[in-house]
C-alpha cells in the first residue's frame, strides 16, 4: 500500500474514531467571557481532557504530513515533539482510568488544563493567570512505572532522552538548525528541503512511528472510556496499519 494511502485511511479512521468518543460525552456549551463568549466542556472531567488531547493529536498528524510533503523538516519535528507530549498526556490519564489509579498528579494536570488563559474581565496585559504546569519528569515517571510489561528505569530514560531531543527543533538549538546547512556548494535551504536534504528519509521514517502511536493512543482512549469494541478494533487496526506499513518490526510504540 502506498504510505500516503495508509496515512490517509489512518486519519479517517481516527476521525471516526473521534466522532464515537465525543459522542460518550455531553456537547460543549457557550460561556460568556469577556464581550463575547467561547465554547467549553461543562464538565471539565478527565474525559473531555482525553477527547481534547485526541483532537490534537489528529491536528498534529495532519500537519507533519503536510509539512513532511513540503520539505519542511524542521517544523515537522517540531510538531512532532508536540505530538510526543499528546501521546504521553493520552496515556497518563488513561491508565488512571484503566488501571484505577488516579493521582493527584492527575488532579493538578486537570486543574492546570482547563484554566483559561486569561481572567475574565481583564485584558491580556493585566491577567493573573499563572498555569501550574505538572513537570514532564512526573508525567514519563508515572507512564513508565513498572506493572509488570517491562523494564520501568528504561522506559523512563527512553522518554527522557525522546523529549530531549526533539526540544531542539523546539527551541531552534544551534545543532538542530545546521540541518538546513547543505548542498555542494554548502548553503542554507530556507523554503524546504523535500528530497534534497540527506536526513528526509529519517524524517519520512520517524513519520510512521508517530502515526502508529496516534493509532495506540486511540485504543487507550477507547478503552478508558469503556468501549471494548471500539478499542478491540483500534487495537485490531494497529496490527493491521503495521503489517502493512512493510515496517512492522520497527515501529517505535
Amino acid at each position: 500500500m502506498i504510505m500516503n494511502d495508509l496515512y490517509d485511511i489512518a486519519l479517517k479512521n481516527m476521525n471516526n474514531s473521534f466522532e464515537i468518543l465525543e459522542g460518550h460525552l455531553d456537547a460543549p456549551v457557550k460561556v460568556k467571557f469577556n464581550n463575547g463568549y467561547v465554547y467549553r466542556y461543562k464538565s471539565q472531567d478527565i474525559y473531555a481532557a482525553i477527547l481534547l488531547k485526541l483532537a490534537r493529536t489528529i491536528t498534529g498528524l495532519h500537519a507533519i504530513h503536510i509539512l513532511n510533503e513540503a520539505g519542511l523538516l524542521q517544523e515537522q519535528a517540531a510538531i512532532q515533539r508536540i505530538l510526543d507530549e499528546l501521546s504521553e498526556d493520552v496515556l497518563f490519564l488513561c491508565n488512571s482510568i484503566i488501571f484505577n489509579d488516579r493521582t493527584e498528579k492527575h488532579d493538578e494536570f486537570l486543574s492546570a488544563f482547563f484554566q483559561d488563559e486569561f481572567d475574565e474581565g481583564r485584558s491580556a496585559l493585566e491577567s493573573k493567570q499563572k498555569r501550574p504546569m505538572v513537570l514532564r519528569k512526573h508525567i514519563h515517571s508515572y507512564i513508565n512505572k513498572d506493572i509488570g510489561q517491562g523494564d520501568a528505569a528504561r522506559g523512563k530514560e527512553a522518554s527522557r532522552t525522546l523529549s530531549k531531543g526533539y526540544s531542539g527543533y523546539i527551541h531552534a538549538a544551534a545543532p538542530h538548525v545546521m540541518e538546513l546547512y547543505y548542498g555542494s556548494p554548502p548553503r542554507f535551504h530556507l523554503a524546504g528541503s523535500a528530497h534534497s536534504s540527506p536526513l528526509y528519509q529519517d524524517h519520512v521514517d520517524d513519520m510512521l512511528n508517530y502515526f502508529y502511536r496516534g493509532i495506540l493512543s486511540f485504543a487507550f482512549a477507547a478503552k478508558a472510556f469503556g468501549d471494548e469494541s471500539l478499542f478491540k478494533a483500534f487495537l485490531d487496526y494497529s496490527k493491521a496499519f503495521a503489517r502493512e506499513s512493510g515496517r512492522e518490526n520497527h515501529l517505535i510504540p
